[in-house]
């Protein structure tokens, strides 16, 4: 009876400490939203945003709640996708045959493009092929609310406001209505998903009809993505890179985005075509070893215009993506889809406890947020050097298994031999 009278003492001593948040009424609300938009609007101005595009974009009284865009910058991916995976997500026999087809009808209008701005017109229709499906996944999205939205307290209010201004700066540069300009939840904008900044920076009119119209006119859009990629630095006659084969005693050191060497050095380390041939690359281009899964996955080695098209998007999956099915429409191999090398991936969860960690022991000021990013991935390379693991920047079960179970730092100079997940166990 005392034992059973002390926990529930204990438990109300708990409870009743705990806080809870309290929701606002909803006209209060509305109060500090109303305070809120006054302050942007004055910001618009200090902009140069006319008041007539501000009058426009923001009728009396308005207040367009949009919870799902904000919920959509919060989610988080219930896994980190492999590369193999994502890019047979995003490329199939069916999305190849496609691209193919629009190739070949668009060669004789477009290739006039493509001369001009130095860019391939198969990354062209690649580009078009992942961001929209040809044209037809533009994004519903009416601008001014999504974005207005997430630039009202949210975690990168600072990034989404400055988009919005951009938007803005569309309508009164063209004389534009909001309801014209849709996209996607984040802003991303036309067949080419441009965001409002990379619009304002390198959209182009090229019917000459006095708009950069990226949203209805494929003229426009395809140019203004031909001329996005030549002012980021696009070598006209240069590859992308190719898979590859790495030597069995490669230093895993040698890899990162800065890792620079000229193909010509990587052949002298042994690194080979996954065919068994020597690389079919320039010997004088400048090159990086790139390993999206770490030393168990495929290893690439990718050149100049792999790196513009991370600028494009900083994403290796996404730019692997786009480099593979340029490559389908530029050749008549037969698809196949890929085979993932890995069997372990990797939850939000591993790469949050992989974060800790290193804030923890490292100091490594890392950003809890359980996405793998470079200075993630350099963080685990400084755990990886400590354990005498190979180098590549990516955590694996055996990281992991040394993470969960140290004790202290005398556990850096032990080798604890962890079991290697089998394909039944969840990751």
């Amino acid at each position: 009876m005392i034992k059973k009278f002390l926990v529930l003492t204990f438990l109300f001593v708990c409870f009743s400490n705990v806080s809870y948040a309290k929701v606002k009424p909803i006209e209060e609300q509305r109060v500090e939203w109303n305070e809120w938009l006054k302050d942007l609007k004055e910001e618009m101005l200090e902009k140069g945003i006319s008041k007539k595009t501000i009058k426009k974009a923001y009728k009396e009284d308005y207040f367009h709640e949009i919870k799902e865009v904000v919920l959509q910058d919060k989610k988080q991916a219930e896994f980190l996708l492999t590369s193999d995976k994502y890019i047979n997500r995003l490329i199939n026999k069916n999305k190849v045959s496609l691209a193919r087809k629009h190739y070949q009808n668009l060669k004789p209008k477009y290739q006039e493009i493509s001369d001009k701005y130095g860019v391939p017109l198969n990354y062209l229709i690649s580009f078009w092929a992942i961001e929209t499906h040809f044209g037809f996944n533009k994004g519903k999205y009416h601008l001014i609310d999504s974005l207005t939205n997430l630039s009202y307290k949210n975690r990168r209010s600072v990034f989404f406001k400055k988009e919005l201004f951009n938007v803005l700066k569309i309508m009164d540069t063209y004389d534009l209505d909001g309801d014209k300009i849709r996209g996607s939840w984040a802003g991303a904008m036309g067949h080419f998903q441009f965001m409002p900044s990379t619009y304002n920076a390198y959209a182009v009119d090229f019917d000459g009809d006095g708009v950069s119209d990226i949203w209805d006119n494929f003229d426009d859009a395809i140019a203004s993505a031909a001329n996005y990629l030549s002012e980021l630095g696009w070598k006209k006659d240069e590859p992308w890179g190719q898979e590859v084969i790495l030597p069995w005693n490669f230093d895993y050191n040698l890899v990162g985005p800065k890792k620079y060497k000229k193909v010509s050095e990587w052949k002298k380390i042994g690194v080979i075509g996954n065919n068994g041939k020597k690389l079919a690359l320039p010997n004088d281009a400048s090159a990086v070893i790139t390993l999206p899964d770490g030393r168990r996955g495929r290893a690439y080695i990718t050149l100049s215009n792999f790196r513009r098209i991370m600028i494009w998007n900083r994403s290796t999956n996404y730019a692997l993506a786009i480099v593979k099915l340029a490559d389908y429409i530029n050749n008549d191999n037969n698809f196949k889809e890929l085979n993932e090398k890995m069997n372990y991936k990797l939850t939000d969860e591993d790469i949050l406890t992989v974060q800790r960690f290193a804030n923890r022991i490292l100091k490594a000021k890392l950003k809890e947020d359980g996405r793998y990013g470079s200075k993630t991935a350099n963080a685990v390379k400084k755990l990886q050097k400590k354990w005498k693991l190979p180098q590549d920047g990516m955590p694996d079960y055996q990281l992991l298994y040394r993470i969960k179970n140290f004790k202290s730092w005398a556990d850096f100079r032990v080798k604890p031999q962890p079991r290697k997940p089998s394909n039944k166990t969840k990751a």
